[in-house]
């Protein structure tokens, strides 16, 4: 089987004009690491900042972006962590006043986690570069280009969601 590093002569499904130079697999996913860089190097930057583990800005971003209140389970599915290590991320994260830990239910055993009104400012401000760097390259492109653009990252995310690391290696 043939890395994104590897010519694939099977890459394009029949029926398929084959991709042209910059949007064939290896162009794509050389870009996708140069910007999976570039942002490690922010998140990793803003955590040392915040006396944190990369993990932890992790956690952050997971509970920021949830679609519902965030428990420490769904973010130990979501991180792939063991129980200990996102309870030990829980507990830097609260003691630094990046999060809340709040019992919203009659059943105390149910935590919900939320994201403290003052970290956020604090993330807003040292992401605000990445903000306007997204900024200055969604003007380059149209509405119709953006379109594809969001699909193309959904479909990515949706993707790597099902992939798991192998055991043993």
């Amino acid at each position: 089987m043939g890395t994104a590093d590897e010519p694939n002569p099977q890459a394009t499904a029949p029926g398929r004009p084959r991709p042209s130079a910059g949007t064939d697999l290896q162009s794509l996913a050389v870009q996708l690491r140069r910007m999976n860089g570039e942002i490690n190097r922010l998140v990793h930057g803003f955590a040392g900042d915040q006396g944190l583990h990369a993990t932890d800005v992790q956690a952050l971003a997971a509970i920021l972006d949830a679609d519902e209140p965030m428990t420490p389970g769904r973010l130990r599915e979501h991180l792939g962590l063991t129980s200990g290590a996102v309870t030990a991320c829980v507990d830097r994260l609260e003691r630094a006043g990046h999060i809340r830990r709040v019992r919203e239910s009659s059943d105390r055993r149910v935590v919900h986690l939320y994201y403290a009104a003052d970290a956020r400012v604090a993330a807003r401000t040292y992401f605000r570069p990445l903000a306007r760097a997204a900024e200055g390259a969604r003007e380059r492109f149209s509405e119709d280009e953006l379109t594809v653009v969001t699909r193309f990252l959904t479909a990515m995310n949706e993707e790597l969601s099902l992939l798991r690391p192998p055991h043993g290696t």
